[in-house]
């Protein structure tokens, strides 16, 4: 997992966006992950952020995989049309 990547569940939209903290140690990469849920036509529903170790965020992007969530475009952000 390098630079950013979003997950959605399906059934229920609940997205997460997993980004990598530029000022963690090179030898203890770290990421964020964001959850929350877009909203149509306003801001989006932002819930929560963890801060983990790469392996942690790893295991956590393969649960949910697992779990039926599927890899989806930036729901968010700088140039997203919402």
């Amino acid at each position: 997992m390098s630079g950013q990547a979003w997950i959605q569940d399906p059934r229920t939209t609940n997205t997460m966006r997993f980004h990598f903290d530029p000022k963690s140690w090179s030898a203890h990469p770290m990421y964020f992950v964001d959850s929350g849920r877009p909203m149509p036509g306003a801001p989006p529903l932002l819930k929560t952020r963890s801060h983990m170790r790469r392996n942690d965020a790893r295991q956590l992007w393969l649960r949910l995989k697992a779990e039926g969530w599927k890899q989806v475009d930036p729901q968010w952000g700088a140039g997203v049309d919402v």
